[in-house]
């Protein structure tokens, strides 16, 4: 049997390819899943998506149209699936609930890190020989506090990281992780976290109760020379006030590797174009910014792990078993 594999980047197309036995194949392309390309699906029972997929009703309708009746996501989120349009078309969907969590964790410290030390703009100087210091001092993050949104599995690696930085750990979410307490994290409410945090990291899902969770009032709550992290969903910051923000010269540094409207751009190769969103085009000339594209899952044990669940959900789904996975069980 044949799955059709949409959105695949190189570096993953052998861990996907390896990752279903015999009799599977798995057939990989690099094109995203939207209107224009869903028809490439015809006649594949099982489809696999990336989180850029476009799985809304109309797509899912095409889809199912072909003969299509599993939605395999290579992902944790699902937000860009509508799911009551799948189960009315009697589709299975599953997800990928769980992979490394270090991978995110540490990627989001990266982007911190960089920002905080002026990483990205010293590296450019030195390529010109420009050797001077101006400009790039950073400041210590021993001692001081970092505040976690979300403190599931990624953020509590987050968490033990900051640990090891010697920070004062600051949490909030629906429910507590004691092995976050065990670190001496003290749960808060979110105003009080973004008021006394010098670095804040998001690692929520999305969901429409945590669209836009750091709005222009979270952002006037937090400090002028905090830092800003987010690798887990664009949608959680509005990118708007973020620009209005910066425009006032606040923030030591935001690190943002996922961005609200990064569907359409982010994992394709867009250099040789005018770009038409004039907010993202703002947002990447701020000397304290640092956009990168949706990578911090991108190490070779995440997708590795992320293929092999991958192939997991599709093997549940012919054996007619259901998994903690499954979305929208096989009707």
């Amino acid at each position: 049997m044949e799955i059709l594999a949409f959105g695949v980047q190189a570096d993953e197309k052998p861990l996907i390819e390896d990752a279903f036995p015999d009799p599977y194949d798995a057939r990989c392309l690099d094109v995203f899943l939207n209107e224009d390309t869903a028809p490439i699906a015809a006649g594949y029972e099982i489809v696999s998506t990336s989180v850029n997929a476009d799985l809304g009703a109309r797509v899912l309708e095409i889809l199912a149209a072909g003969g299509t009746r599993m939605i395999a996501q290579r992902s944790t989120g699902f937000n860009n699936i509508d799911l009551p349009t799948a189960e009315r078309l009697g589709m299975t969907v599953a997800r990928v609930s769980y992979y490394s969590p270090y991978a995110v964790a540490e990627f989001a410290w990266a982007l911190a890190l960089a920002v905080n030390r002026r990483i990205v703009r010293a590296s450019t100087r030195t390529r010109d020989f420009d050797f001077r210091l101006d400009g790039l001092m950073g400041r210590d993050l021993h001692g001081r506090t970092a505040g976690v949104l979300g403190t599931g599995k990624i953020g509590e690696a987050f968490a033990r990281i900051a640990h090891g930085f010697g920070m004062r750990l600051l949490g909030w979410d629906v429910a507590e992780n004691p092995a976050c307490m065990q670190l001496g994290m003290v749960y808060v409410p979110k105003e009080r976290l973004l008021a006394e945090s010098d670095l804040v990291s998001l690692h929520v899902p999305l969901m429409p109760e945590t669209l836009h969770l750091i709005d222009a009032d979270a952002l006037r709550t937090m400090k002028d020379d905090a830092i800003l992290v987010n690798s887990s969903r664009g949608g959680l910051i509005d990118t708007a006030a973020l620009v209005a923000e910066l425009r006032e010269g606040r923030f030591t540094g935001v690190g943002l590797d996922v961005y609200e409207a990064e569907a359409g751009l982010f994992f394709l190769d867009k250099s040789l174009e005018a770009v038409e969103d004039d907010t993202l085009a703002r947002l990447v000339t701020f000397p304290n910014v640092l956009v990168t594209s949706h990578q911090a899952y991108y190490t070779r044990d995440a997708v590795g792990q992320i293929a092999g669940t991958t192939a997991e959900n599709v093997l549940n789904y012919r054996a007619g078993r259901r998994s903690e996975n499954v979305l929208v069980p096989r009707s």
